[in-house]
C-alpha cells in the first residue's frame, strides 16, 4: 500500500522499524509467507507462532501450513491475524505484532483486542481498495440463472461438456448453451475467463453442485 506520492504506508505511516527486512520489497513474500497462505482458508481473526494457528473456531485446513520457519517469513515470533475478504475475490491480511518482541504467546492480547482490530483492519483496507482501484472488472448488474451456475461450478471443476450433460442429464449443446450465454452476461472471451469471472461475484462459491 502506497499513498499518493508513491511512498509505502507501512514505513511512513506505521513505523515499520528499518532495521529489520523491508517485505515489501519481496514480492516472493505473498507466496511464502504462511499468513497470506492461512487467509485463502480462512476469514475469521486468528493469532499464530510457530507452533500452529489459534482462532475461536478451529480450522483443520490450517493445520496443514509449514510453520518450520514462521518467525524468518512472517518478522515476528507471533502475530495477530486480520483476513479481509472483498468483493472480485480479493484477499487482503493485515498483521500486528509486538517491535522488539519476543513474545510467543497472543492469547490474551487476541480474547481482548481481536473484535476492534478486525474493525479498524478492514475498514482500512476497504476503503483503500476503493479508492485506488479505478478499472471495472466485471459487467454491472450480472444475473446468471440456475443452470448457467450448475454448468459453470461443474465446468470450474474440471467437467468436460459431455461430462456436465450426463450429470444433469441434458445435452451437450444445452450444457454448451448455457456456458455461452453465461460467458455473454459476463464479458468473457473464453470458457477459462467466464469461470473466473463468476468465481469473482461468488456463483461458483462454497455452495455444492447440485443437479438443479
Amino acid at each position: 500500500m502506497q499513498d499518493a506520492d508513491g511512498n509505502v504506508l507501512a514505513s511512513t505511516v506505521f513505523g515499520w522499524p528499518t532495521n529489520r527486512n523491508q517485505w515489501w520489497l519481496k514480492p516472493q513474500l505473498a507466496l511464502d509467507s504462511p499468513l497470506p497462505i492461512a487467509c485463502r482458508y480462512e476469514s475469521e481473526p486468528f493469532w499464530a507462532n510457530i507452533h500452529g494457528f489459534h482462532s475461536r473456531t478451529h480450522n483443520p485446513m490450517l493445520d496443514t501450513i509449514e510453520l518450520k520457519n514462521f518467525e524468518k517469513l512472517v518478522h515476528a515470533p507471533a502475530v495477530i491475524c486480520i483476513p479481509i475478504h472483498q468483493p472480485f475475490g480479493q484477499i487482503g491480511a493485515v498483521s500486528f505484532s509486538r517491535p522488539e518482541s519476543e513474545q510467543l504467546d497472543l492469547s490474551k492480547e487476541f480474547e481482548i483486542h481481536a473484535d476492534s482490530l478486525e474493525r479498524v483492519s478492514r475498514r482500512f483496507v476497504t476503503s483503500y481498495s476503493r479508492l485506488t482501484c479505478r478499472r471495472s472488472r466485471i459487467p454491472q448488474n450480472c444475473r446468471l440463472t440456475d443452470r448457467e451456475v450448475v454448468c459453470l461450478r461443474w465446468a470450474a471443476i474440471g467437467k468436460t461438456d459431455a461430462e456436465i450433460a450426463q450429470i444433469i442429464h441434458r445435452s451437450c449443446a444445452t450444457v454448451r448453451f448455457h456456458i455461452q450465454n453465461a460467458r455473454g452476461k459476463l464479458d468473457a472471451v473464453n470458457r477459462s475467463q467466464t469461470i473466473f469471472k463468476a468465481a469473482q461475484l461468488g456463483f461458483l462459491g462454497s455452495a455444492a453442485v447440485t443437479n438443479a
